[in-house]
């Protein structure tokens, strides 16, 4: 019953690659269902919390949450390898914390600056990092940019939330902005960014600098009213030095035919992860 009421919401509310991942987690058939079923349990777009490494950690949609927990900490799609023990890392798009605390626990010496725009949202990872007490962790609730100043946030209560630079609709509040390049002076373990359609001007903005940059990750998000960027966005990474490995969220089938488009605050026809490395 809870299971199905789940996909069901996945299917109709959620970002297309969450509820995918939500679809494959929950059958019996792929994988041992999640370790939450208090989580599995709460109604669509449902605030909480659960038990996560022995304390409460709060979220502000269960179903994000599983599919967040099962991406950053049972995948670990953000791990990386690096000499530093105490390594420098910006988490643009911090969301909830899950991928703060995951740094952490990978490198507890790690000093971190993340970033949260959505104010509500930044409120739960602010009292998530409380709580498990983290040190040198430095949150902001600034939306990062190619400047500094205020910009119209759309909010989606959950995952997809984004600036409205170059939208005509009606933002749902105005946050500050912050300029990625200003932070680029010295070396960077990782730069992660997560912002939502932000990231092409962000890295073009600060092309020059990114050789400070170790590893980065990128997550690539294509709206079908807009212009692609893609190709701006590798040759920015290329000329800085870059290997790139690409993995793709709900692919279409038969993109030449007819191409899947997730619908929501956006409409989005590509999601890429770019994963971008030195040899």
């Amino acid at each position: 019953m809870e299971q199905s009421r789940t996909r069901k919401y996945a299917k109709s509310v959620l970002p297309a690659s969450v509820s995918r991942r939500i679809s494959q987690i929950l059958n019996p058939n792929n994988r041992p269902l999640p370790k939450f079923p208090d989580v599995q349990a709460l109604p669509s777009m449902e605030p909480g919390s659960t038990v996560l490494f022995g304390k409460d950690f709060e979220f502000v949609d269960g179903y994000s949450f599983l599919f967040l927990y099962d991406e950053i900490i049972e995948k670990e799609i953000y791990k990386f390898s690096t000499d530093d023990s105490a390594p420098y890392i910006i988490d643009g798009g911090a969301n909830i914390g899950l991928s703060v605390l995951y740094f952490k626990q990978s490198y507890p010496n790690a000093r971190i600056v993340a970033f949260e725009p959505d104010p509500d949202i930044f409120a739960v990872l602010q009292r998530n990092c409380s709580t498990y007490e983290l040190a040198k962790v430095q949150l902001i609730d600034r939306a990062l940019w190619v400047e500094n100043g205020f910009l119209g946030f759309r909010k989606d209560g959950s995952l997809g939330g984004r600036l409205a630079a170059d939208d005509n609709s009606l933002p749902d509040v105005e946050v500050p902005t912050q300029r990625l390049r200003d932070l680029l002076n010295d070396k960077v373990t990782l730069l992660k960014l997560d912002i939502e359609g932000a990231e092409t001007e962000v890295l073009e903005d600060c092309a020059d600098r990114l050789v400070n940059v170790e590893n980065l990750f990128v997550e690539y998000h294509s709206f079908a009213d807009s212009p692609q960027s893609l190709h701006r966005l590798l040759t920015v990474i290329h000329e800085a030095g870059f290997r790139t490995h690409l993995h793709v969220y709900e692919p279409s089938p038969q993109p030449l035919f007819q191409r899947t488009i997730r619908e929501g605050i956006d409409r989005v026809d590509m999601n890429l992860d770019i994963f971008c490395y030195r040899n």
